[in-house]
């Protein structure tokens, strides 16, 4: 236990084991040789891992371009919640290999609605990579390509991921106990 802001965190994912486990992944998506690739992040909480893996990508041969798109789902905690836009991608997706990147896979309604709009504007296909997946939580028929983690069913904070905007800075994953 760590205490970060007056309140206690157990280490889930260290710094240590995320960094070797972007590298690997970034290593598998490299592997696969993929050309004109567009990173997409699903902003906010995946900003660092992006960051991470695009640098990865770079050690590892690839050049991606990066764009960004921020999608917030109406009903929050309800069955069914419909998915909006809020920030969409600036550049043309057509004809592009779309990697979207995002913090963590949980019902799924989120990055398949991503999915299916990338596959939609053009693009020759549509990956998903996520640090964290929590299968247990799947509300739609959906899985990611490249996966860092699996996540207990627990609420995790830091490496881009936040409790009411705080906590993002931490340079692991963990949750918080008290």
């Amino acid at each position: 236990m760590i205490a970060v802001r007056g309140r206690a965190l157990e280490v889930l994912f260290s710094e240590e084991t995320i960094a070797r486990e972007v590298d690997r992944m970034a290593a598998e998506i490299a592997a696969r040789q993929p050309e004109n690739l567009l990173v997409v992040a699903v902003l906010k909480g995946s900003f660092v891992f992006a960051a991470d893996l695009i640098r990865a990508l770079h050690r590892h041969g690839v050049a991606p371009e990066m764009e960004f798109i921020s999608l917030s789902s109406y009903g929050a905690g309800t069955v069914g919640g419909d998915v909006r836009i809020v920030r969409d991608v600036e550049g043309a997706i057509s004809g592009r290999k779309v990697l979207l990147v995002d913090d963590i896979l949980e019902s799924g309604r989120t990055l398949l609605f991503a999915r299916d709009l990338m596959l939609a504007r053009g693009a020759t296909g549509a990956e998903i990579a996520v640090l964290l997946d929590k299968r247990m939580k799947r509300a739609a028929a959906i899985e990611a390509d490249h996966v860092g983690f699996e996540c207990p069913d627990v609420f995790v904070v830091g490496y881009g991921m936040d409790v009411g905007h705080a906590f993002r800075e931490l340079p692991f994953v963990g949750r918080v106990v008290d």
